[in-house]
Order: C-alpha cells, then sequence, then structure tokens
C-alpha cells in the first residue's frame, strides 16, 4: 500500500511494466488527445510526408490525398490499440503474452525495441540538423546530444511528465506548424507550378498511402502504454476517438508541410528547405521542432526501456523491475541509439525509407493478431496475473497458432513487396505497386480468427 502511495506522489514513475492498480489509475481522456498530437508534429513527421513528393512523385492533391486517407486508415488500428491500456492496465508487449504465450511473445517484443531504436536515432539525427541549421556554430552531433539528453530525462521521470512535455508541445508545435504555412503562403510566396498537375501512378500513389498508414500503425506496439493508467471505467468510445482524432490530426497536418516544402524546395533536404522558406521565422519554428523531437524521443525510449524490462523479466520472472532499472536501461539505449545516429547520418533518408518499409512488414501480422484476440475471441478479458508468470499461466509458454500465422503474414506478403532491395513478382506486375500489407491484414485477421475461436476463447476464462 506504501508503494502503490508513494507512486502516486512521486514525481518520478516507480512502476515499470506491473499492473496499475486502480488507486493509481488517473488521467483524463483529453491527454491521450494531447499525447499524440502534440508527439507527431516534428521534423520527422515533416520528412515523411515530403517522401510523396521526393520519392513518388506526386503533385500537390494527389500527395495530399495519400497523405489523408493512409493516416485516417492506420489511425484506426492505432486507436483500437489505445482502447486497450485503459482496460488491462499493463504495457501493450506485456499484453502480447495474451496471444503468443510467454516466451512466443519474445518474437515481436525484440523486433519492437529494434524499432524504437530506428526511430530515436532517426529523430537524433534530424533534432541535430535543425539545431544546427538555425546555429551553425553547433555541430550536428552536438545538436543530436542536446535532443538526446532532453530525452533521456523526460524518459528517467517517466509517464507523468511525458504527458505534461506533450500537453505544452501540443499549444507549442500547433502554433509554429500554423505559422509555417502561414509565413509561406504570404510571405514567401508559392512558386507559379505549385498545383501543376501531373497524373499520378498507381505506384507511386499507393506507396505514399501506405507510408502514411505506417506511420500511424508503428504507434501500435505502444499507444496503450500512455492510457494505462486511465480510470478503468474510462469510456472505451472516447478513449478511441482522443487517440484516433490527435494521431491522425497531429500527422495529417505537418506531413502536408513537408509535402509543400517538398513542392517549393525542388530538394532532398527538408530541414534546410523549411529554414529557408520560413525565413526569419526559421529559427523559432526549428527550435520549437526540435523540442518536439525530444518528446517524442521521450515517448520512443520510454517504451524501448519496457519493452527490453519485459525481455528481461520474461526470463527472471521474479524480478519486478522499478524506476532504477527503467533509467539504466534508458542510458544504455540512449548510447546505442547515439552511435547510430552518428554512423547514418550521412545517408539519413534512404536508411529511412528501408526501416519504415522493412517495419510494415513485421509490424502487419501482430498487429492483425492482438486486434482480433482481444476484440473477437477475448472480448477485452484477459487473466492479467497470467502475463507474469514464466510458464505463461493459462496461456502457456507459446502459442503455436499465433506464431503461425504470425510467420505467414510475413511470408504472404514477400511477392507483393516492392523496395529497391527486393520487389516481388506480383509487385513488379503491378507496376511497383505495394499492396503487401493490405494482403497481410486480408491474410491473417479471417486465418487467426477460424484457427482460435472457441479454443483460445475458453483460454481466457480460467477456473
Amino acid at each position: 500500500m506504501k508503494r502503490q502511495f508513494a507512486s502516486v506522489i512521486s514525481p518520478v514513475e516507480l512502476k515499470t511494466i506491473q499492473p496499475i492498480s486502480s488507486t493509481e489509475r488517473q488521467g483524463k481522456i483529453s491527454d491521450l488527445f494531447t499525447i499524440w498530437f502534440g508527439s507527431n508534429i516534428m521534423m520527422l513527421t515533416v520528412i515523411t510526408g515530403s517522401l510523396a513528393v521526393c520519392v513518388f512523385n506526386l503533385s500537390f492533391f494527389a500527395a495530399a490525398a495519400a497523405v489523408i486517407i493512409g493516416n485516417l486508415a492506420g489511425a484506426v488500428f492505432m486507436a483500437l490499440h489505445s482502447a486497450q491500456g485503459s482496460q488491462l492496465g499493463v504495457p501493450q508487449m506485456i499484453q502480447t503474452r495474451g496471444q503468443f504465450g510467454s516466451f512466443g511473445a519474445l518474437l515481436v517484443v525484440v523486433l519492437v525495441v529494434v524499432m524504437y531504436l530506428g526511430f530515436f536515432a532517426s529523430n537524433l539525427i534530424l533534432g541535430g540538423q535543425g539545431l544546427h541549421a538555425i546555429c551553425p556554430p553547433l555541430s550536428i552531433n552536438g545538436g543530436i546530444a542536446i535532443v538526446g539528453v532532453l530525452s533521456v530525462t523526460a524518459t528517467a521521470f517517466g509517464y507523468k511528465l511525458i504527458h505534461a512535455y506533450t500537453r505544452i508541445m501540443s499549444w507549442l508545435s500547433g502554433t509554429a506548424l500554423l505559422l509555417c504555412f502561414g509565413w509561406i503562403l504570404l510571405v514567401t510566396g508559392l512558386p507559379e507550378a505549385f498545383f501543376s498537375y501531373r497524373p499520378p501512378t498507381f505506384a507511386g500513389f499507393f506507396g505514399a498511402l501506405s507510408i502514411a498508414a505506417l506511420w500511424q500503425l508503428a504507434y501500435a506496439p505502444y499507444v496503450s502504454d500512455y492510457s494505462r493508467y486511465m480510470p478503468e471505467n474510462s469510456h472505451q468510445g472516447k478513449v478511441f476517438w482522443a487517440s484516433y482524432w490527435g494521431c491522425s490530426l497531429g500527422s495529417i497536418l505537418p506531413m502536408i508541410l513537408g509535402v509543400v516544402i517538398a513542392l517549393c524546395w525542388k530538394d532532398d533536404d527538408v530541414v534546410t528547405g523549411l529554414v529557408t522558406l520560413t525565413g526569419g521565422a526559421s529559427a523559432l519554428i526549428v527550435a520549437i521542432f526540435s523540442v518536439g523531437i525530444a518528446a517524442t524521443n521521450a515517448m520512443n525510449l520510454y517504451c524501448g526501456t519496457l519493452c527490453a524490462l519485459t525481455v528481461g523479466q520474461t526470463l527472471a520472472p521474479a524480478w519486478s523491475p522499478r524506476s532504477g532499472a527503467r533509467i539504466i536501461l534508458a542510458l544504455g539505449m540512449f548510447t546505442l541509439s547515439l552511435l547510430l545516429a552518428v554512423a547514418g547520418q550521412g545517408n539519413f533518408l534512404v536508411n529511412y525509407i528501408h526501416f519504415i518499409l522493412l517495419l510494415l512488414y513485421v509490424l502487419i501480422p501482430w498487429t492483425a493478431i492482438n486486434l482480433v484476440d482481444y476484440y473477437l475471441i477475448a472480448h477485452g478479458s484477459y487473466h492479467v496475473p497470467s502475463f507474469f508468470r514464466q510458464d505463461g499461466g493459462i496461456y502457456g509458454y507459446f502459442n503455436y497458432r499465433a506464431i503461425a500465422c504470425y510467420l505467414l503474414g510475413i511470408l504472404v506478403q514477400i511477392p507483393f513487396i516492392a523496395t529497391d532491395v527486393y520487389t516481388g513478382c506480383i509487385a513488379r506486375a503491378m507496376g511497383g505497386a505495394d499492396i503487401s500489407w493490405i494482403v497481410g491484414l486480408m491474410v491473417v485477421c479471417p486465418v487467426y480468427y477460424l484457427m482460435s475461436r472457441g479454443i483460445r476463447a475458453s483460454a481466457h476464462s480460467p477456473a
């Protein structure tokens, strides 16, 4: 009881992967809007939007349509995961043990840790480049270090500070975003050919749409980490819509800014383009976006440590890691990401595109299995104590049906993959259009449901 009381009043979050009791629940539905709105308005989101022009060669209206449709579609899955947090009160990757088993879940958890490290390193690079652009005496590596220190500090304090940070950034970053659009439209002006129409290719349009959808899907492995402290009686529809609109609007607007910059600047260096196009306001805008990157990176690092702690607790079930373990792991993961960022900054755009496409292929089968199990089979009812047993309790060490469906989901995507590294036979026949993620969802959802209904439903009701 003393520990629960201490966790409520302490400025540092004491818990890590442990279940959140009813006495520790706190927060408002609006917090879910601000954490996803404020954390998305940053340079990496702008860069992602610019890919519709720089990589997929779309005109303004085609690019904007791809960005909007992709985000609105992908946010459905993201928000469905968010609604799980307040019901179960545990991190998303702990809950994955309910589908894959205690050891089977490691297959997904380890991949998600890699995802966090990749996004953390990508954000470090952009934050460093942004600070260098407005303060040339500061090296890019120096800027990377500053963004990293801000991120580690927020991670050390944990859940409350991250939510407070993103509430502030929702106002600051939102204002900076409006200033960007206003300055480019009213002061700098759009080039004459800005609205020139060129017929989009199916491959280009669908490629941009897929990147936008993946941006949302990439939040699925940790979105419920930020709703697990919400009161248990939180209305699930309100949790869904607050997360949905916060993340979709917070992504669509900066991505469209990226489209605008790419069309006006005609160069892959979007950071320099933003600085040039916003003139006298650039220092303020880039400074805010760089601080915003630190907020997002704190979220990546925080959830990365929870996943790493999940791996450790799987192997040592008697271990109940607290805040000290989270801080030590955060420092270690920051050091590794720092090395990745310094090494990869010279070829950032190419590395980033390959990274997010790889994520698409491995995240789709997991999100399909998780959502089908939660909403259609278990109906949100799980035996949480079993999550923390080494033998998996009623869920066992391995759920071979889930693992088989996960691997099937990856395999069925291969013929539909279209990348610079590999293009599948069907994707090539379709002119390079990558619809692999849709195929993965369409195959895994019904197969897992048919294989698991009845068997899994009874497992969710312990004697």
